[in-house]
C-alpha cells in the first residue's frame, strides 16, 4: 500500500485585499513563505477561507500565477479549482496542473442542490477526463454546510475505483469526526485531512493524514508540533501545550463570524489593515466585536 498523499499541514490561506478590493498579491506571498517557514506543509489556497468564490477565474490563475513566480515550489501549493460551471473547473484545473501543483482541491458543483451520487460522480467525472493529464491529483473537498452538497462514501468509494491514481485524498470540512474517521477506516491509503484543526489530534492516530485548515493562518506552527510529535511518548507535553493553543485559537476567531475573524488576527499580527478587507457579500467585524476577538487572544 503507498502512503496518502497529501499528508501534513496545509494551511487553508486566506487572501488579504487592497483597498480598490483587488487581490493583494503582494501581501499574500508573503504570507505563505511565513506559513511554509513556520512548519507548514503546504498552501491549500484559493478555498473558502481564501474567498475563491467571491474571485473571477482570472483572478484566481493571476494569484497562483504570482505565488508560484515568487519562488514558492509548486509540489506544495493545493489550490481550489472545483466551481457550480464543469467547464471552468477544467480551465482552472488545467492551469494548475500546468504550473505543476501538488494536488487540487476541488468542489463539487454547488449551485444545484438536491443532486443525486449519480449526478456527482458525473461532474467529477467529466472534469477529470476533460483535464486528460496524468499528473492530476484531486482532493474532494466535503463542505456540505456550505456547499449544500455532500460527497457521500459510496461517491468517493466510485471515484476512486474510477480514477485510482488521481482521487487521492478529501478535506472534512463538515466537522463530523464520524464521518471522518468511516472514511479512514473504509479507504486505507486515502488522504482524509481534517477541516477543523482541533480534530486532526483526534483523527491522525486512526491513519488520519493531516489537515487544511483556517487557523493554521496564525498557529501553523503548532499544527506541525502536533502532526509531528502527535506519537511520539517524548514530545507529549508539547503536544499537549501546542494543541491548547490551536483549540484557543480556533475558539478565538469563532466567537463571530470565523473569517472576519481571523483577519482581525492577521491584522493585529502584521500591522497590516489589507488583512481587514474582506469581499462582499462578506462583512468585517464591528469595531467592538473586533476589539473583543483582538484581546482574546495574543499573536
Amino acid at each position: 500500500m503507498t502512503a496518502p498523499f497529501p499528508t501534513g499541514v496545509y494551511c487553508a490561506a486566506t487572501t488579504p485585499f487592497n483597498a480598490d478590493l483587488s487581490v493583494d498579491q503582494g501581501l499574500f506571498t508573503s504570507h505563505c513563505q511565513r506559513l511554509l517557514d513556520d512548519g507548514c506543509t503546504g498552501i491549500a489556497m484559493l478555498g473558502t477561507t481564501g474567498e475563491a468564490n467571491s474571485l473571477s477565474s482570472r483572478e484566481r490563475m493571476a494569484l497562483l500565477d504570482a505565488v508560484v513566480k515568487s519562488g514558492i515550489a509548486p509540489s506544495k501549493l493545493l489550490p481550489g479549482t472545483g466551481v457550480a460551471s464543469i467547464m471552468e473547473t477544467v480551465e482552472l484545473t488545467k492551469h494548475a496542473v500546468a504550473n505543476g501543483v501538488g494536488a487540487v482541491v476541488m468542489l463539487p458543483p454547488f449551485y444545484y442542490k438536491g443532486v443525486s451520487d449519480d449526478g456527482i460522480v458525473d461532474a467529477y467525472t467529466a472534469v477529470i477526463e476533460r483535464v486528460a493529464d496524468p499528473r492530476l491529483r484531486v482532493v474532494l473537498y466535503h463542505i456540505p454546510q456550505m456547499s449544500a452538497v455532500p460527497i457521500s462514501l459510496d461517491v468517493i468509494d466510485r471515484l476512486r475505483k474510477r480514477f485510482p491514481e488521481i482521487v487521492v485524498g478529501i478535506k472534512d470540512s463538515a466537522g463530523e469526526f464520524a464521518n471522518m474517521s468511516a472514511i479512514v477506516e473504509r479507504f486505507p491509503g486515502f488522504s482524509v485531512l481534517v477541516g477543523a484543526d482541533p480534530l486532526m489530534l483526534k483523527l491522525l492516530p486512526l491513519g488520519g493524514a493531516g489537515c487544511i485548515t483556517a487557523a493554521s493562518n496564525l498557529v501553523s506552527r503548532e499544527l506541525a508540533t502536533v502532526f509531528n510529535g502527535f506519537n511520539d511518548p517524548a514530545k507529549q507535553a508539547e503536544v499537549a501545550a501546542a494543541q491548547e493553543r490551536i483549540v484557543a485559537t480556533r475558539n478565538a476567531v469563532s466567537t463571530y463570524v470565523q473569517l472576519p475573524s481571523l483577519k482581525v488576527l492577521l491584522a493585529k499580527r502584521d500591522n497590516n489593515d489589507n488583512w481587514l478587507r474582506v469581499r462582499p457579500p462578506l462583512t468585517g467585524l464591528s469595531a467592538s466585536e473586533a476589539a473583543k476577538v483582538r484581546e482574546s487572544l495574543s499573536v
